[in-house]
């Protein structure tokens, strides 16, 4: 027979059971449902995010686009740098290209993209018609993804570029730019592996089978939830699927499941309940008395603690102001453990003097208004000794007794002495640290200052100058730089002393400061060398070239005026290069280059004085440079002839031997005299290496001269001071078929100074010794004295055809030359007029006893060719 109570249980067990079912498959459906949506929303998001990536990435390169629409003619150096900051803004972006005309012109990054410039997008069947319909639609064409040939997969964004000219809307070209698929699809939320839901991107009019754009084809058949990103001139579509799948537990299932047992608990445990209160009640007794023996382990471990920190216990009665002090209180406050019981006046008698007005206000404050007490006071022991107390301690009533506060003291005179040595520590550290400050500070203005001047020097100026170039770029200020040098400042140097000339660049420190303005940055960059940097916020009354102007011509007439020192009357100037970057150059980087050339100039043109860089100034040096260029390509190409004047007797008039003179065979030009490219080839350094070109043509020529017949002396060629001072030369010369007396040595007389450099001398006696003769070229102009050509003892003088034209109108400059020609003779060496322009000069110059004469008269500079047929032919005779 079953019992009442039993079927109760059996029909509650089976309702419970219906329960489990039905809230199973509700919880079940509740959750595929918040899946779906949840799977949406993070899929809407990704979508978002590209078409927000993609866009912004397109409209950084639109930027470049109206760049070059505004400006069709951009440089390639302008063209890299734009296109390094979109880089810069987006590193998605990871090649950018224009090609005006529809031919690749330009293209960012260039390492690695060189093969690309020059291509005809109309000659590439695989772009030409995205770029026409670019062209033609006037829109923005992207494509892809498409494989990349430096690697990985990205979209091309093709944008067409059209220029207004009057009013004309032309097209220009196409810009394409190509974003990095890859890095793409990762700062749209597809790169961390730890993405809720499975992706799978299709461009969404892809044909069956067209390669993914992300993920995996499977994803395409789990009833994916899509989302349409949309792009410009296309869109893609985005297959999510949860990770894991749909068929996942609810989470909630379980919280469902102990809900329902927990409610069938309280149906159920009622009834077994009772039962249970009995062994509760047991096992409380059990635990109360666990509790009391953990309570006495407590208390005597309280104990131990508080003799073992030497902490002093008290206890106060407020109002009847009884006191009990532990031992360890006693002993803190020097007295004895007595057991007595004390009052709040057995504390304060005890408080140092200064001490006891705080102390006793902030114990009155702790039992009166906040109940809790925290104090620190000094103690004054009978014997005169000082202890730091600690006290703490809280306001407690129990239930039917008085107020009461309890507390603990303890001594922390080891913790305040310590505290103040750390203090006395901290104040010494301060004070070093100050100092080490101030010694920095020292350095770092002796570093960035002249010694002498008190002016910032060259390390602060560059400083300064990187500071501006910032300020310019951001369009924030212009500048404008005056490079000073003192002009005639060696001659007092060398003269009156280095103090001297120590005073002469402290007058000019001083009158750069007194004439700049405020804002102006005054520096010494070097010897005598100054710099005025003039920096004014853009659109000032200041900006631009007049003040400079005006402060250059301030600044001279100020130098200008004579200095007196130690009795003497110094005289100085100033030449100033001025250079700004406010007109149609400018350049913040090069303002200091600029100046350097523009003062070269002004010292070139007479000092005291200053010159403005400007474009023609730019346009010589880019000129000077070409030339510079195409002459080592001429070096290099052999383009440098030889060609021969030759030199006659002047009494028989018989070729004694010819001149050898350098003639640059430009390839468009035509031949070209030394003066066209002998200065520039001095400055380059490369006058030695045509010296060096002309000899060897003038020793092939002498023996092809000597196989035809064509008998000549000897052949003479021009050196450099570079050359001779070359100490190499004598060993390179031994290496040549040079023939003893058949080749000399044309020198310029300034080389020739009384004090001879040692290399040249010692070059010079050793080109003796291979058999090469020594000639001084354009005698007469120079430096030599009577005391260096006895020393060098020349085989010829050249007298230098500005002494030899005038002859034939002045009688004095007949008798230079005549005295000229005497000295020669005296020291026994050759003399050659050259200069001969007419017959009545050699006629002069043979009665003045001239050995030897070259000139026009008789012939001009020639070929080796035309040497040979003007030889054969002998007309100069007939002009005789």
């Amino acid at each position: 027979m079953v019992r009442p109570t039993s079927a109760s249980v059996a029909i509650m067990l089976g309702l419970i059971l219906v329960a489990f079912v039905l809230v199973e498959y509700r919880t079940r459906a509740q959750h595929l449902e918040n899946l779906r949506a949840e799977v949406y929303a993070r899929a809407t998001h990704i979508g978002t995010r590209l078409e927000g990536n993609v866009n912004g990435d397109l409209q950084l390169v639109r930027g470049l686009v109206a760049a070059l629409a505004a400006d069709p003619s951009m440089s390639r150096e302008r063209f890299s740098a734009f296109a390094e900051s979109l880089m810069q803004a987006s590193e998605r972006l990871t090649h950018i290209a224009a090609a005006p005309g529809l031919v690749i012109a330009y293209v960012h990054p260039m390492a690695g993209n060189e093969p690309a410039i020059g291509i005809d997008y109309l000659a590439q069947p695989a772009q030409r018609d995205a770029v026409l319909t670019a062209r033609d639609t006037g829109r923005l064409i992207l494509a892809g993804p498409v494989d990349l040939v430096q690697g990985g997969k990205g979209l091309i964004g093709r944008f067409p570029v059209f220029t207004d000219v009057d009013g004309d809307r032309r097209f220009w070209g196409i810009v394409s730019a190509v974003i990095d698929l890859e890095a793409l699809l990762v700062a749209s939320g597809l790169g961390g592996q730890d993405l809720p839901i499975e992706v799978a991107i299709v461009p969404r009019d892809a044909p069956a089978g067209a390669a993914m754009v992300f993920g995996s084809p499977e994803r395409l058949a789990q009833d994916p939830v899509i989302v349409e990103a949309a792009l410009p001139a296309t869109s893609w579509r985005i297959h999510a699927v949860p990770r894991g799948g749909w068929s996942q537990t609810p989470p909630s299932i379980w919280q469902a499941r102990g809900l329902l047992l927990i409610a069938s608990l309280l149906i159920l445990v009622p009834i077994v309940a009772t039962g249970r209160l009995f062994e509760e009640r047991q096992r409380h007794i059990v635990e109360l008395s666990r509790r009391e023996k953990q309570l006495s382990r407590l208390s005597r471990r309280l104990r131990l603690a508080l003799d073992t920190s030497r902490v002093g216990v008290w206890e106060m009665e407020i109002e009847s102001k009884d006191l009990f002090w532990d031992d360890r209180m006693n002993e803190l406050y020097g007295y004895p453990a007595d057991g007595r019981l004390r009052d709040y006046t057995f504390w304060s008698r005890r408080i140092h003097p200064e001490d006891l007005p705080r102390a006793t206000m902030e114990f009155r404050v702790a039992m009166e208004e906040t109940g809790r007490y925290h104090s620190e006071y000094r103690v004054l022991l009978p014997e005169g000794t000082i202890r730091h107390i600690r006290a703490i301690g809280t306001v407690y009533r129990d239930f039917g007794e008085p107020a009461r506060i309890v507390g603990v003291n303890w001594d922390v005179s080891a913790d305040i002495a310590l505290n103040e040595d750390l203090k006395r520590t901290k104040t010494l550290t301060e004070a070093r640290n100050h100092e080490l400050e101030s010694a920095k500070e020292r350095i770092e203005f002796i570093a960035l200052h002249d010694s002498l001047t008190g002016l910032p020097n060259r390390r602060y100026l560059d400083q300064v100058l990187a500071e501006h170039v910032v300020r310019f770029e951001m369009g924030a200020e212009t500048a404008g730089l005056l490079h000073i040098d003192l002009d005639r400042f060696k001659q007092i140097n060398d003269t009156l002393g280095h103090a001297a000339g120590d005073a002469m660049l402290s007058h000019t420190a001083r009158i750069l400061r007194e004439t700049a303005r405020p804002g102006d940055f005054v520096a010494r960059v070097g010897g005598d060398e100054f710099v005025v940097l003039c920096r004014r916020p853009l659109g000032s009354e200041e900006e631009g070239t007049p003040y400079l102007i005006e402060f250059a011509d301030r600044v001279i007439e100020l130098m200008h005026q004579p200095v007196q020192y130690d009795g003497h009357e110094c005289r100085i100037g100033v030449s100033i290069g001025i250079a700004s970057n406010t007109d149609a150059i400018a350049d913040p980087k090069q303002l200091l280059v600029h100046a350097d050339i523009a003062l070269y100039r002004a010292k070139n043109r007479g000092r005291n004085r200053y010159h403005i860089f400007n474009e023609a100034l730019r346009l010589e040096i880019v000129s000077n440079k070409t030339t510079a260029d195409h002459i080592l390509t001429g070096i290099e190409k052999g383009q440098f002839l030889a060609h021969y004047q030759p030199q006659f007797d002047a009494e028989t008039l018989e070729i004694v031997g010819v001149e050898a003179l350098a003639r640059w065979n430009h390839p468009t030009k035509g031949l070209l005299p030394p003066n066209a490219f002998m200065k520039i080839s001095e400055e380059i350094n490369v006058v030695d290496q045509i010296d060096r070109i002309i000899l060897e043509q003038g020793l092939a020529d002498l023996a092809r001269w000597d196989r035809q017949g064509l008998h000549v002396p000897k052949v003479s060629v021009n050196v450099s001071a570079r050359r001779l001072n070359d100490d190499e030369l004598v060993e390179s010369l031994r290496r040549l078929p040079i023939e003893e007396g058949r080749i000399s040595f044309e020198l310029v007389e300034s080389i020739f100074f009384d004090e001879q450099d040692e290399t040249i001398a010692w070059n010079v006696d050793l080109i003796k010794e291979l058999g090469i003769d020594i000639e001084i070229d354009d005698f007469g102009t120079g430096y030599a004295s009577i005391v260096s050509l006895m020393k060098l003892k020349p085989s010829q003088l050249k007298i230098d055809r500005q002494l030899v034209l005038p002859i034939v109108q002045s009688i004095a400059q007949r008798h230079l030359v005549q005295s000229i020609i005497d000295i020669g003779k005296s020291l026994g060496i050759k003399v050659l007029a050259e200069g001969v322009e007419t017959m009545e000069h050699a006629r002069i110059l043979k009665t003045l006893g001239c050995d030897c004469l070259q000139g026009y008269a008789f012939a001009r500079p020639m070929s080796a060719e035309e040497l040979i047929l003007f030889s054969r032919d002998r007309r100069w005779r007939e002009a005789s």
